[in-house]
């Protein structure tokens, strides 16, 4: 009777974990998806929904084990060790050597599949705890309270612990071995009433093998699967809790990405840096307060700091892990020349959204260098909202300046954003300039009043910006100017991008779709 009752509580334990395992694997898919595919709303949103009916498929499947209910359990985990344990690593693997597409194809069937398999976990264990001599709906009740309660702490753990601190490869494999620690478990608890218990054992064994050694070498393996995503040599890699961050170099050009996307490259870094700042800063009544959004590489905050009459600068970055590594890594160090550490600079990692929402002061020049609008996150990011929040924090006669893509690659995108920022009741002037590592790229000057470009100078030294230059940058060609052109010929009418309409992500998936 004892024993039973050890076995019961077991089983309730074992649904708990199993089930914290199952969580991790379904966000670390859609990490996987987002981070490699892009769009993490949309990958997010295939892997809860594929994961979810595999669930189903597999507790419909379920009906039909009667039978060697703890064999089968222990080999289902076993397949989920396998699978999931491998599955970022070979995620990694297909993008860099296989078609293009297989890579997406192979992450939805292993998010299936897993989902399929836990799927099929829960109803064997509340049918082993009934057989066991506990009451049914006792039974029933403890494994679903057992299940639902891991599905939160999964979620927490990978949000909080894992990425940050082990990535998603290593993740991957110490999860999976938690599961293989429960079938072993299970295993020795019930080895009475196992048939070849020393075959299923040793099945485990080969199993444990090839995840310890996958634990403290796929990763190794993996970054080089992953250099073959990147041009250069990788010579800093993380991940934070917001994102992937890659510093790659070779010959000179440093480069950072963030997710997969080039932040910048040292070669032509100063022709984007240069059109992002001074323009702004030529156009403000005085500029001794100024604001940084984004710009955590604190490249930007250098191009400020040549300015004197500048009393503070308050950068604002998301993830304290880019504003760290600006200020240690010796490669940006070489670019920003240490920046941020300077007296005159206040480095705050928080959202930009919420920051404005509950700043109380008024700034000469705003500079926005935030990402790209590729996902829900940073969409938020440029709708009229923000822009609204901006205005309000701008001075009279201040001025901001707003990286805003590119309008050769996404022109709907980038007029979009000026047409958002003016709906702010902001005017707008607009810039563009043939960045060579990312192209024509755009911005969007933004004021109180009425922006006059022929009457800015350039006061201060610079490597690619003139006054003539400046006012060059306005002139947009006709496959990249407002006046956008549908399959009839007729002009396209834009409207602001907003929080309950964020349409600007689709507009920007189907611009870099074929990029």
């Amino acid at each position: 009777m004892e024993a039973n009752i050890r076995k019961s509580h077991f089983i309730y334990w074992a649904s708990g974990i199993v089930s914290i395992c199952g969580i991790i694997f379904e966000v670390l898919f859609g990490a996987l998806g987002s981070y490699i595919l892009g769009d993490g709303v949309k990958q997010y949103t295939l892997t809860i929904s594929l994961f979810l009916t595999g669930m189903g498929i597999g507790a419909s499947i379920s009906e039909r084990v009667m039978k060697r209910l703890i064999i089968t359990f222990i080999w289902i985990e076993y397949m989920v060790a396998l699978i999931g344990g491998f599955s970022s690593f070979a995620m990694f693997g297909m993008t860099a050597f296989a078609p293009s597409g297989t890579d997406a194809l192979f992450l939805y069937l292993v998010t299936f599949t897993i989902g399929a398999l836990t799927g099929l976990e829960l109803p064997i264990l509340i049918r082993k705890a009934n057989e066991i001599g506990v009451e049914l709906n006792r039974s029933t009740a403890r494994v679903l309270f057992s299940d639902y309660a891991g599905g939160l702490i999964g979620g927490l753990l990978f949000a909080f612990y894992l990425r940050p601190q082990m990535g998603m490869v290593k993740s991957a494999f110490f999860v999976a071995c938690i599961n293989l620690g429960v079938a072993v478990t299970v295993l020795y608890l019930f080895r009475f009433e196992i048939q070849k218990f020393s075959a299923h054992l040793a099945g485990a064994v080969v199993i444990g093998i090839l995840l310890i050694t996958g634990l403290f070498f796929g990763e190794e393996m993996a970054f080089t699967f992953e250099q073959k995503l990147y041009k250069d040599p990788i010579i800093h890699m993380e991940e934070s809790a917001y994102q992937r961050i890659v510093v790659t170099k070779e010959q000179g050009d440093t480069r950072l990405f963030l997710n997969g996307s080039l932040q910048f490259s040292s070669t032509d870094e100063y022709r984007y840096h240069e059109t992002l700042v001074h323009p702004p800063m030529a156009s403000a009544e005085k500029t001794e307060q100024v604001l940084v959004l984004g710009g955590g590489d604190g490249i930007a905050v250098k191009e400020l700091l040549e300015y004197e009459e500048i009393k503070q600068i308050t950068l604002v970055d998301l993830d304290p892990a880019v504003t760290k590594l600006a200020m240690s890594n010796y490669h940006l160090l070489q670019l920003n020349k240490g920046s941020l550490s300077d007296s005159r600079v206040q480095v705050l990692n928080k959202d930009a959204f919420r920051f404005l929402e509950n700043a109380d002061q008024f700034y000469d020049v705003i500079i926005v260098d935030l990402p790209d609008p590729n996902n829900e996150s940073l969409n938020k990011l440029y709708t009229k909202e923000f822009y609204s929040l901006l205005r309000n924090h701008l001075e009279p006669g201040g001025a901001a300046m707003i990286q805003a893509t590119s309008p050769v690659f996404a022109t709907d995108v980038y007029w979009t954003i000026d047409e958002t920022v003016a709906s702010t009741g902001l005017y707008t002037e607009n810039f563009h300039v043939d960045i060579p590592s990312f192209g024509n790229w755009g911005f969007i000057m933004a004021a109180r009043h009425p922006i006059q470009v022929e009457d800015l100078s350039i006061t201060h030294q610079t490597e690619f910006l003139t006054d003539q230059v400046l006012q060059s940058m306005t002139v947009f060609g006709k496959d990249e100017d407002r006046e956008i052109l549908n399959s009839d010929g007729d002009i396209i009418s834009l409207k602001p991008n907003t929080l309950i309409d964020p349409h600007l992500i689709q507009l920007y998936e189907k611009a870099w779709r074929n990029y």
